[in-house]
């Protein structure tokens, strides 16, 4: 009956470690539903949005680690969202989708004049593909 309480009993300490948040913004539902599903499923908090005005709309009260654009919206396309993210949020980590063919043309443009880069991937991609390229992206 000497013994103390710490001894008798084994303290695990868990370090929660709050998940990237990503933000995927696709005018397809289906598209946009299964990303963001496939990065949940991978432990990451992930939002959808069908156009850049509602992007917009949720990046000013959610503000996510990484954004998966498709390239082709409606209104305001993924370019032109991905220049303004970065104004409003230059940490966020920018991904282009391109269901056209001339994806290698839209790499110019996507080098704003501040000097970001940002991935610019063909559609359609597999998802352990983009997992792998973003989850470097988001180790650097």
């Amino acid at each position: 009956m000497g013994q103390n309480l710490a001894s008798k009993v084994s303290v695990k300490i868990a370090l929660v470690s709050t998940p990237e948040r990503v933000l995927i913004v696709d005018d397809e539902p289906i598209v946009a539903i299964t990303l963001t599903k496939i990065f949940e499923g991978a432990g990451y908090n992930a939002k959808s949005s069908s156009t850049a005005e509602e992007a917009l709309q949720v990046i000013a009260s959610w503000r996510p680690t990484l954004a998966i654009l498709d390239i082709v919206l409606p209104g305001i396309d993924g370019i032109q969202l991905s220049t303004e993210i970065k104004k409003i949020y230059p940490e966020c980590i920018i991904v282009l989708l391109s269901g056209t063919t001339e994806t290698t043309t839209l790499l110019p443009w996507a080098t704003p004049e501040n000097g970001d880069y940002f991935d610019v991937l063909a559609k359609p991609i597999h998802p352990t593909e983009l997992l792998a390229l973003c989850g470097r992206l988001l180790s650097r």
